[in-house]
């Protein structure tokens, strides 16, 4: 397995950067996550670490050093984060949870999957011809021929309507798995962004060079843009070589168990233990599951 993959976060106008990105591997398989807290909410950019941190965690305890379930994986760690969230608001008794954005990718034996709740963006290209990208939970993206048409002349069309850390269980999208090509792009990104660049121009830059040197031109680019009004502004982007390798951004390790990360470890925050023995986890993904279970037939109903 062999990448390039490089990160970058700007604050741009605002007064803190809520946004977190980072990267975990073993040596048969690689993480990668990218978390936007949302504004309007207490503490966004806590929910945004958390959520990284419960992903990089539940990677470490699964990939030993391959992923025996990437989709399981992927669900069941950003359902974790969204409970992780959900105890962090009630421990510090907040009216109103801190809530955020996720999008992760897992790339294992040649092939990416990837999961997303909210409008934090992964596009996948090829040779500059976009091969796909995640579809915001939003109303400007919902199907325009549904009977939100209404609303979406009334409503402000970005308004997100799920996350991690609201009262209700998440809706998610899962993609893959897709076969990487030499030379094939992943960019996950907020809407710091994506939201200000054209996509043509996003695709052009993120291939026109190295990772190394497209993601500081891509957050350039969109903070000039911006102006003084910009958004935090994130990216995080991989680039694959099929040779069989170590990862060409990080260090390599020889133990099969070695595990490396640019996320910081689970710990204690203001006194909120964020760590799960694996018991407690095996009940909170018991507890997921069902929720989705009831979520799923209240749907059908």
């Amino acid at each position: 397995m062999k990448f390039s993959v490089f990160q970058l976060s700007r604050r741009g106008g605002r007064a803190t950067n809520e946004d977190r990105m980072g990267y975990c591997y073993t040596r048969e398989a690689a993480l990668f996550v990218l978390a936007d807290g949302m504004g309007g909410h207490a503490e966004g950019e806590i929910a945004a670490q958390l959520a990284l941190q419960t992903m990089a965690a539940e990677f470490q305890r699964q990939a030993t050093p391959r992923l025996d379930d990437v989709p399981g994986f992927l669900r069941q760690g950003l359902m974790l984060a969204h409970e992780h969230i959900r105890a962090y608001g009630r421990h510090k008794r907040m009216s109103d949870a801190p809530r955020t954005t996720l999008v992760a990718a897992v790339i294992q034996e040649g092939q990416v999957s990837w999961i997303h709740c909210g409008d934090s963006r992964l596009y996948w290209v090829r040779s500059g011809v976009l091969q796909a990208r995640t579809r915001d939970h939003s109303y400007a993206e919902m199907d325009r021929a549904s009977a939100l048409k209404l609303a979406h002349r009334i409503l402000n069309r970005n308004v997100l309507y799920t996350c991690l850390g609201a009262e209700t269980v998440p809706v998610v999208d899962l993609a893959g798995p897709h076969t990487l090509q030499q030379d094939d792009r992943l960019l996950l990104c907020s809407d710091g962004l994506w939201d200000v660049l054209q996509e043509h121009v996003l695709l052009q830059r993120l291939c026109n060079s190295p990772v190394q040197n497209a993601v500081p031109a891509l957050v350039d680019a969109a903070l000039q843009v911006a102006g003084n009004k910009s958004d935090n502004v994130t990216a995080l982007a991989v680039q694959w070589e099929q040779d069989e390798a170590e990862p060409a951004a990080i260090d390599t390790q020889d133990s099969d168990e070695a595990f490396a990360s640019t996320i910081q470890s689970l710990q204690d925050l203001e006194g909120f233990d964020v760590s799960l023995d694996e018991a407690e986890i095996e009940r909170s993904i018991a507890e997921i599951n069902a929720a989705i279970r009831r979520s799923a037939v209240l749907k059908k109903v």
